[in-house]
Order: structure tokens, then C-alpha cells, then sequence
């Protein structure tokens, strides 16, 4: 075997690559084509564009990645969210004239591309990889919740041949409830044909790509029995041939303000999903982990996409976890599924026409399908209720009022999820066993660590927003206490830091400690935090001799201080 040594010239997702790795790489490649061809096709019905358009998703946008990103198997292409967040957000410009499908809704999704990847540039810029950090995973779990039922529900109108209504999400079910006197039974059975096809092949023959097989079974029954004439709608003819280059057409500057705001969700729902995506099929295979240049790759893709007539792409979750079930090892195998997805939009487009809209319907009502995460859902129940409520609020908000305002939404909780715990740690009095291990019970009024001692940690950083509170914790404790309270001993072991109004009521506690005749004392403090404890001049109040680096050296040094005043 021979393993290449990585260069600048070789891009980082490709370095170290094995030559015993070629022939698995090409063959997850095709299988990942074979899953991934229908499927985007499936997406542009969510993101209501031409079919050929998904195809272009995972043909330079991948390549692009490829060569820009770091990740080993992130595979790039259209996805199910971002095609949701892109058609609300196109919906809600309300132009007269860009309604799904037409050329003017086409530009401005492409539009929309073109901004995610300027915002993702700046994003890298300012190293904001981070960002996808900020979404929790109970609030990524109702947010990919909502847009499964959004995509599923959406498709039900054409599983059943029937108009979908207008309106909001509400009407919309109530429309097709109201209509089923009017259900196509041959469109019907196209797509329920389409969805037990894909079962039956995942339960029995999982190694055999179910979406494919339907797409080439149905659509030859649909062209052999004319099904078009029997009121079944087909896809029709698509346009087929090499993505077109360039800028999208008939656009202008100030069609860039109306799409930013979509753009905006775009990016942030690309950095959140994608970093996800990558950091655990990273740490599962023991790679290195680096988001920022990931961030390169998807501003690259999501450029390519927009110059090639297609729309925003994102990491895919479903897709990587088929290329790694496959056992592919690098991008190799997604630059074979782009040269696949190339040769068939360049020869083999026109097998399509004959296709039922119905059998589009039912891979992408699977898909939706899949992102409802019911085992995530129960976990939160279980174990965190709090997290389950974030969770539930957050899908109904995505599928009842909006992607976007989901998405917006996804984020609030979470920072508000993030300040909440900062703002309520866990308080603690810590004690000793016979043994000498620290114990720790809740810091509520009567508890003490020994006689005279309280040794208080608060498990976090203090800030102006958790100061006030830290104090009127630690000062009920002390007020309380059985026995009168000599030492006062802060546990730093979880503060790392502390902003200057914090440093300002931490100099007023220890004042109020010293009023009470009680010595203040720091434990375990970093050489960081006694440097800002020292800026703030809080550091003298309190004496370089009341500094301990261990709690077995404290617990000892207050013994023998007790012992010594003895009378």
C-alpha cells in the first residue's frame, strides 16, 4: 500500500490518502449517487425550483467542497431544512411574478446562494464557526422536527393528486382534509407504491438504494400504461445539459436586501448543521476537527451553487451518514457521485418525462419522515422536561408559523438556555468525609463545612448578570449558619472569570465577610483569575495569604488556625 504524503497542493480533505481506500471510495460513491439523485431531485419540489436544479446541487458544490473543506466525508448538496428555510423565505417576499417555478424565482433562490457564501467568507473571517455552538441539541431536535413534519405534511396534497391549498400550515391540512372526495387513486397509488418500495428495501435489502429502484420501476409503469392520459400528473420533460455558468439572470443590487434576511438563516442553519454533521463523523473516525476551514468549503459550494443555477446547499446529515454506512473514506467518493450526478443530467435527463410527481412526493414525504426525531424527543422527556419544552415549542413554531422565524426562534432559546444556566448554577457548601474527599451538599441556609467554616462553590463564571445572586446565596448561607462563621472560603474551580461588576460585588462581599469578623478566602483559583482579581485591586482587599491552591490544604490550615486560637 502506498499513503501519499499531504501538500499545499493537495487539498486537506484528500491528504494521506491510501490507495487501498480508491476502489471503496468509487464504490460508496456510486451507491451514494444511486440514493442521492432522487432525493435532491425530491428537494426542489420543497424548494419549489426545476428538478434538474436539485441534480446541479451535488455536481460543483460538491466538487467545490472537495477541494475547499477539511472534512473527510461532510457530504454538500441540497437538504431538506435549507430547502424549506429558502421557500419560506422566497414566499415571503411576496413579488408579483415569483411564484415557485418560474425563472424569477429560480434567480433570486440562486441569489440567495451567491449572499450565503459572501456571509459564510465573513463568517470565516471572523473565525464565527463557534456560532453553530449556540444552537443546543434540544433545540436542534425540535427545530429538524418541525421542518420533517413542514416537508411531509407538504407533500401529502400530490401523494394524493389533489391542489394544495393556501394560507398558512393550518389551512393548508384543513384544505386536503376537505378535499378527499377528490384523490386521485392512480396518483395515490404511485406514491404509496413509491413509499413501500423505499420500506421494503431498507427493512430487507438495505444494501440496495430503494429511492432508485422506485424512480426507475414507476416511471417505466407510468410510461408502459400512459398514466399521464389516466389524470396521473408526470414530471414532463426536463431540461437537461451542463449547469449553466454564470450569474443568475434578470437580478439586480437591491434584489440583494430582499433575500439577506433568508440568506441570514441560510448561513446560520448551514454553520449549525453542517459543523454538527462533521464534528461527529470526525471524532467517531478519530480525525481532527476544523470548522472554520470547513466554512471555506460550504462558502465555496454555496458560491458554486449560485453561479451554476442551482440553490443554497448545506451539509447532509442523511447523505454522510449513507457514505460512512458505505464505507467511504474521503471526498473521493463524493467527487464520484458528482461525475455520476454530471453524466446523468448531461445524457439521461429525458428518462424522466414518463416520472409520476407522486413518486417525487413519496421519497421526499420519507425524508421528512426521517427528520422527526421521536427518539430525541422522548429522551428529553425523560431526562431533561425543561429541554423537552424548548423542544416542542420550537417544532410547532417552524411548521405552524415559519422556517425562519424557527430558526430565529432556535437561536433565542438557546442563548436564553445559555444565560439561565449561568444565571441558576448549582451552589454548593463543601465538606469532608473521614477519608478527606470533598462532599458537597446544596447551598442552602443552615448548611456549613465544618464548625465556623463554609467553603461556598458556584459552579460557573461570574457576571453582572449572576453576581447579585451569587452574593445573596453565599451571604444567606453565612447569615445562617449554626455555628458563627470564621472563614469564608470561595471554591474558584469553576470560575475562570469575572467581568467588573462582578469584580465590584465580590470586593463588597468581602467587605461584608471582614465586617463579620470572618476571614475570606480563594481556593483554587487560576493564574488567570488572580491576574483580573488583581486588576481590580479586589486582590488586596483580600491578601495573598488567604490563597489556598488545594481544598485538603485549606481544610487544614483552618483546623490549625481553629486550634490556635483556642483559648
Amino acid at each position: 500500500m502506498t499513503r501519499y504524503d499531504g501538500t499545499k497542493l493537495v487539498p486537506k480533505s484528500l491528504r494521506g490518502y491510501d490507495s487501498a481506500w480508491l476502489t471503496r471510495d468509487i464504490i460508496a460513491g456510486l451507491t451514494l449517487a444511486a440514493v442521492a439523485i432522487p432525493e435532491v431531485m425530491g428537494y426542489t419540489s420543497i424548494a419549489g425550483t426545476p428538478i434538474v436544479t436539485g441534480l446541479y446541487t451535488i455536481i460543483f458544490p460538491t466538487l467545490v467542497f472537495a477541494l475547499l473543506g477539511s472534512s473527510r466525508l461532510l457530504v454538500v448538496g441540497a437538504d431538506s431544512a435549507t430547502a424549506a428555510v429558502l421557500a419560506a423565505g422566497m414566499t415571503g417576499l411576496g413579488i408579483a411574478g415569483v411564484t415557485p417555478g418560474s425563472a424569477d424565482w429560480l434567480a433570486l433562490t440562486s441569489l440567495t446562494a451567491l449572499v450565503c457564501g459572501v456571509l459564510l467568507i465573513v463568517a470565516r473571517l471572523l473565525r464565527l464557526g463557534f456560532v453553530g455552538d449556540f444552537l443546543s441539541a434540544s433545540v436542534l431536535i425540535g427545530f429538524l422536527t418541525g421542518v420533517g413534519i413542514q416537508v411531509l405534511s407538504g407533500q401529502i396534497p400530490d401523494l394524493l393528486g389533489i391542489p394544495k391549498g393556501k394560507g398558512g400550515w393550518f389551512e393548508q391540512q384543513w384544505h386536503w382534509i376537505t378535499s378527499l372526495s377528490s384523490v386521485r387513486l392512480g396518483t395515490l397509488a404511485f406514491g404509496l407504491s413509491t413509499i413501500v418500495i423505499i420500506q421494503l428495501f431498507k427493512r430487507v435489502i438495505p444494501v440496495v438504494p430503494g429511492a432508485i429502484v422506485a424512480v426507475i420501476l414507476l416511471t417505466a409503469i407510468s410510461a408502459l400504461t400512459d398514466a399521464q392520459a389516466h389524470g396521473v400528473a408526470v414530471v414532463g420533460a426536463v431540461k437537461g445539459g451542463f449547469p449553466p455558468l454564470g450569474l443568475p439572470s434578470g437580478i439586480s443590487w437591491s434584489d440583494v436586501s430582499k433575500v439577506l434576511p433568508t440568506a441570514v438563516s441560510c448561513s446560520v442553519l448551514i454553520i449549525a448543521q453542517s459543523a454538527a454533521t462533521s464534528r461527529s463523523f470526525a471524532f467517531k473516525h478519530g480525525d481532527a476537527v476544523d470548522i472554520n476551514r470547513d466554512i471555506v468549503g460550504l462558502s465555496g459550494a454555496s458560491l458554486a451553487a449560485g453561479l451554476t443555477g442551482t440553490f443554497a446547499v448545506n451539509g447532509s446529515p442523511t447523505k454522510t451518514q449513507i457514505l460512512d454506512e458505505q464505507k467511504g473514506h474521503t471526498q473521493l467518493a463524493n467527487l464520484t457521485m458528482a461525475a455520476v450526478a454530471l453524466l446523468f443530467t448531461l445524457f439521461f435527463t429525458g428518462l424522466l418525462a414518463d416520472m409520476p410527481t407522486a413518486v417525487l412526493a413519496g421519497i421526499v414525504f420519507l425524508i421528512g419522515v426521517s427528520l422527526i426525531d421521536l427518539p430525541g424527543l422522548r429522551r428529553l422527556w425523560m431526562r431533561r422536561k425543561n429541554e423537552f419544552v424548548v423542544a416542542l415549542i420550537t417544532t410547532v413554531t417552524v411548521f405552524a408559523v415559519g422556517v425562519e422565524p424557527g430558526i430565529i426562534l432556535a437561536v433565542v432559546l438557546s442563548l436564553l438556555d445559555l444565560v439561565r444556566r449561568q444565571y441558576t448554577p448549582g451552589d454548593y457548601v463543601i465538606g469532608q468525609d473521614r477519608a478527606g474527599e470533598p462532599t458537597y451538599q446544596p447551598a442552602v441556609p443552615g448548611a456549613q463545612s465544618l464548625p465556623g467554616l463554609v467553603v461556598f462553590r458556584y459552579d460557573a463564571e461570574l457576571f453582572y448578570a449572576n453576581a447579585n445572586r451569587f452574593a445573596d446565596d453565599l451571604e444567606s448561607v453565612i447569615s445562617a449558619a449554626p455555628d458563627p462563621v470564621r472563614w469564608v472560603v470561595l471554591d474558584c474551580g469553576a470560575i475562570d472569570d469575572i467581568d467588573y461588576s462582578a469584580g465590584v460585588t465580590l470586593a463588597s462581599l468581602v467587605k461584608y465577610c471582614q465586617a463579620h469578623n470572618a476571614r475570606f478566602v480563594l481556593v483554587r483559583p487560576d493564574t488567570q483569575l488572580l491576574a483580573t482579581l488583581r486588576a481590580y485591586h479586589t486582590l488586596d482587599a483580600i491578601g495573598e495569604d488567604n490563597i489556598f491552591p488545594t481544598l485538603a490544604e485549606t481544610f487544614r490550615a483552618y483546623r490549625a488556625d481553629l486550634a490556635a486560637s483556642a483559648p
